[in-house]
């Protein structure tokens, strides 16, 4: 049986963009290893809280233990103490179209707690990122109003997949969104001269954006993106983590440091992972940065679900490590940079199936989001 091969990055392939020409580029590691027999290996059990129908996101609001859930078909409903409401927070069902890769795909509350964002896609198959008005104080389960919906974002798709999916806020109050590269297979569009949402600087497609609080639309944050189904910022350190879902041979997870969150070119669709893809040269700029992992689809991976860099209490052994998994696979795995610049890889010891999200408590804890099963809550085991 083949084993799932976690390949060391060593940009060597993209390091041929950097002669005359050329953008620079930043390599961000050196090598992986899964070490079994470490002592210090973290371990972890998946503790069921609740049964959420076809769950997308979760989101926390400040000075509050409910847990919000995004479920697929357009329902945000809140879970407390394991039980969910039976009236929805929110419902979008006859504004959305649902299946596939559409439907309600992202959800956060801004950082004082007083308004909720979603990002879904609408009847016509469009991207729409709104905003709803929370009318109660924190301390009890968020009373939203839907007639105080404002259409922030507005972006056509001209596929059904690839719609992206992840809101969120960075430490600096600023609200990033993820986009895919439109769909299809290839990122056949766009404007670039070697083709591609991805590489275009005339679409948000194939982005990270920022998404501007006033309605004003969207800028370019990062490019080179093929799908970024799941991103988060370290909550310690400010850094930005990337999930990005390849095409037919390679699963990629980034990392930008804080204080270069934007302006990247992470490479799609001229590199998948960081194998080349098609001829051509990324869009100029700072450089072009490598991935901190790539995995092959050997085995069981298809798809990856990026997560969060655990920064919690209740598993010690866990902290400042990047917990992620992929929809196919279902296996939590974790890697760290070390200070020499390599990558340690571990696998947690638990698993699920159709794994499409991850979220993260106040207090750092984080939970899995199985399509199939519902809502898990990571411990120690």
């Amino acid at each position: 049986m083949k084993r799932l091969v976690a390949v060391a990055v060593t940009a060597t392939a993209l390091l041929a963009l950097s002669g005359p020409g050329g953008p620079a580029v930043a390599a961000q590691v050196g090598t992986q290893t899964d070490t079994p027999g470490d002592a210090a290996r973290p371990r972890v059990r998946l503790v069921h809280l609740a049964d959420v129908d076809m769950p997308t996101a979760m989101a926390t609001r400040p000075g509050d233990a409910t847990l919000y859930v995004a479920e697929q078909a357009g329902r945000v409903v809140a879970v407390r103490d394991g039980i969910v409401a039976d009236e929805p927070v929110l419902d979008l069902e006859r504004r959305i179209a649902a299946g596939g890769e559409q439907g309600l795909l992202g959800l956060t509350f801004s950082p004082d707690g007083n308004h909720l964002y979603v990002h879904f896609t609408n009847r016509a198959g469009n991207t729409r990122v709104a905003a709803y008005d929370v009318t109660n104080a924190p301390g009890e389960a968020a009373a939203v109003d839907p007639v105080s919906r404002r259409v922030l974002l507005k972006v056509s798709q001209p596929d059904a997949n690839h719609n992206g999916g992840q809101l969120v806020f960075s430490p600096a109050g600023d609200l990033y969104l993820g986009l895919g590269d439109g769909g299809g297979a290839g990122d056949e569009g766009g404007g670039h001269a070697s083709g591609g949402n991805g590489q275009s600087s005339d679409t948000l497609l194939g982005k990270i954006v920022q998404v501007d609080l006033a309605g004003g639309g969207g800028e370019i944050c990062d490019r080179g993106l093929r799908n970024p189904w799941r991103f988060s910022f370290d909550r310690a350190t400010g850094d930005l983590w990337i999930g990005d879902v390849g095409q037919d041979e390679w699963e990629e997870i980034d990392r930008l440091p804080a204080d270069a969150i934007c302006g990247n070119n992470l490479g799609w669709n001229i590199f998948e992972g960081d194998t080349r893809f098609r001829s051509g040269n990324p869009v100029g700029g700072p450089g072009l940065v490598a991935p901190v992992a790539v995995f092959a689809h050997e085995r069981s991976f298809c798809a990856v679900t990026g997560g969060y860099v655990y920064r919690g209490a209740a598993i010690p052994e866990l902290v400042g490590w990047y917990v992620f998994s992929d929809y196919c696979d279902g296996t939590l795995r974790a890697l760290r940079i070390n200070g020499d610049g390599d990558v340690v890889q571990r696998k947690l010891g638990a698993a699920s199936t159709q794994i499409a999200s991850f979220g993260e408590d106040a207090d750092g804890e984080l939970y899995v989001l199985s399509q199939d099963r519902g809502l898990f809550r990571i411990e120690a085991r």
